[in-house]
């Protein structure tokens, strides 16, 4: 209390004593200052100083009217859009089209009808003989009594013929007239994508309402794979390579472009990680793997592929009891696949293995399981020949094996 009144008292008496001289300083002081702006304002007007004031011509004569100040400038500006990504979508928009998979279904009353069943995405990528070729993924069309395409420009229900499908890589070739495509999709090479460059997705997400949808990003990753299982017993049965992009991929996409910044397809969208809290997880067969599959579905309607003649289970599923006997493995084999059976007079019958051989290498390369096992074979030729590591009777041999076609089931 008592600071605040001593602190007003002692202005009071300052105020008292030199009021007269500080009046008189302040006065020269305001008269000066007023001068000196005076002297200034038309430089500061001309630097441009207060913005949106124009300082008088030259030309300007007393008496004439002085043009209200400008007060802003209206600025049209040119922007081209013509950028890479554009460029790259227009090389292969068109040639995304619709698959839809039409199948019978009863209404509520009991009667058999056709209805859609679901839609997906495909590439339009070859034309020849009057007729045009779309791959997509095999579960677009599973289980479909009719395909139809429905093109970007023309016809929007136009049946397909289902050329070939393979379960294993999901991948499925349609065959379309050809007069009614005006766009074709050029492949790039899948080998010499990186990490880190742009990647455009393009498909039907949700439906044909949002048909080629453009989404961006980038190659997340180029050496993934993905495991596939057959049966639904929840083990692995073969394994794909998989491109992975942050480029958003929906329920729709499945079967369109995974396309570089040159507009070539350098992917065909297959799936992504659905799960909370988890976004940018998309993934594509590289084209490189699905053009070595196009081309056996078109020539051969079905993939050729190489067979050793086993049937495998893994051994991690194996019970503990049993790697003592009947297998007697060493403690030291940890993974391998075990021969459950052998096919009467097939490669691996005719090279000598038999029932409860293990093996746990193919030429240079370990095995661990079915899905490498298979993947490993799927690289080879029918008629290769494999140098197979096996176990029997605690005891790690060796035995060649020449590779047959494998059979379609």
């Amino acid at each position: 209390m008592g600071y605040y009144n001593d602190d007003f008292y002692d202005n009071r008496k300052r105020g008292r004593r030199g009021g007269a001289s500080t009046f008189f300083i302040a006065l020269v002081s305001a008269i000066i200052g007023g001068l000196l702006v005076l002297m200034m304002v038309p430089t500061l007007l001309k630097s441009g100083y207060f913005p949106g004031w124009d300082a008088p011509s030259a030309a300007e004569q007393p008496g004439q009217q002085t043009p209200a100040p400008n007060r802003g400038n209206t600025v049209n500006y040119s922007v081209d859009v013509n950028s890479g990504i554009v460029q790259a979508v227009q090389k292969v928009e068109n040639a995304v089209v619709g698959v839809i998979n039409i199948q019978q279904r009863s209404d509520f009353f009991g009667q058999t009808e056709e209805g859609e069943a679901g839609t997906g995405s495909g590439i339009v990528f070859r034309k020849v003989g009057g007729k045009a070729y779309i791959v997509t993924n095999n579960h677009v069309i599973e289980g479909a009594q009719r395909v139809q395409v429905s093109l970007v420009k023309g016809e929007k229900n136009l049946d397909a013929r289902v050329v070939g499908a393979d379960t294993l890589t999901d991948l499925a070739v349609l065959e379309i007239d050809g007069s009614k495509v005006q766009q074709v999709a050029e492949f790039g090479d899948s080998s010499k994508v990186k990490a880190g460059e742009p990647a455009i997705a393009i498909g039907n997400p949700l439906g044909l309402d949002f048909s080629r949808t453009v989404t961006q990003g980038i190659i997340s990753s180029t050496e993934r794979t993905m495991p596939i299982d057959l049966n639904g017993d929840n083990e692995k049965d073969f394994e794909v390579n998989v491109l992975q992009t942050d480029a958003a991929i929906n329920p729709g996409n499945s079967g369109g472009a995974l396309v570089n910044i040159a507009g070539q397809v350098i992917g065909i969208n297959s799936l992504k990680i659905a799960k909370e809290g988890v976004e940018g997880l998309g993934f594509a067969i590289p084209i490189d793997d699905a053009s070595k599959i196009i081309d056996d579905l078109i020539k051969y309607k079905s993939v050729q592929r190489p067979m050793l003649g086993v049937t495998p289970v893994d051994l991690a599923s194996v019970p503990d009891e049993a790697r003592k006997d009947p297998l007697q493995l060493p403690d030291s084999v940890e993974n391998g696949v075990v021969i459950k059976d052998v096919s009467p007079m097939g490669p691996a019958d005719r090279a000598g293995l038999k029932r409860y051989d293990v093996i746990v290498q193919l030429d240079d390369q370990k095995i661990e399981n079915q899905a490498q096992l298979r993947k490993y074979l799927f690289q080879k030729q029918i008629g290769d020949t494999v140098k197979v590591t096996f176990y029997r009777g605690g005891k790690q041999q060796t035995v060649n094996v020449t590779l047959a076609k494998q059979q379609v089931q």
